[in-house]
């Protein structure tokens, strides 16, 4: 089973890479455009795009990356705060509260309507997806121990 976990971990780990940077494209080409009060339908388009992929990059970190770890660690965690803490215990990421943050954020994005709160929720993923790139580093020391690449 060990075997069968490391190349579905393997495969999500490239998938990752992907993720981080298409994530990063959609990152540096909002941030040029920076919050305002009025975006154009392309501003809007762009953020749009930034805010799918940030929410899936969070998706595949937590739901997919660390629940493999947890497996090969032998670990299953209950809730999506238990994997969130014990990812700070084992150094995965920095700081649990910043990443239920980004959970809330991510699921803030999956049910945003209204027009009028889209400049707070991109501020926010201006702000927090430099999170979700150190944590791809960090994954990737953390698994260097399972020798996959």
């Amino acid at each position: 089973m060990k075997k069968e976990v490391l190349i579905l971990l393997k495969k999500e780990i490239k998938n990752l890479d992907s993720a981080a940077a298409i994530l990063r494209y959609s990152y540096d080409n909002c941030r040029k455009i920076g919050i305002k009060k009025k975006f154009s339908y392309e501003e809007l388009d762009q953020f749009e795009s930034l805010t799918s992929r940030f929410a899936r990059m969070s998706d595949l970190l937590i739901k997919k990356i660390f629940r493999l770890i947890e497996r090969l660690d032998m670990e299953a965690m209950e809730t999506v705060r238990d994997s969130i803490n014990r990812a700070e215990k084992i150094g995965l990421i920095n700081n649990a509260d910043v990443f239920s943050e980004i959970r809330i954020l991510r699921n803030e994005i999956a049910h945003q309507y209204q027009a009028d709160e889209f400049a707070e929720i991109f501020k926010q993923v201006l702000l927090l997806a430099p999170v979700l790139f150190s944590c791809v580093a960090q994954v990737k020391q953390y698994i260097k121990k399972y020798q996959v690449r």
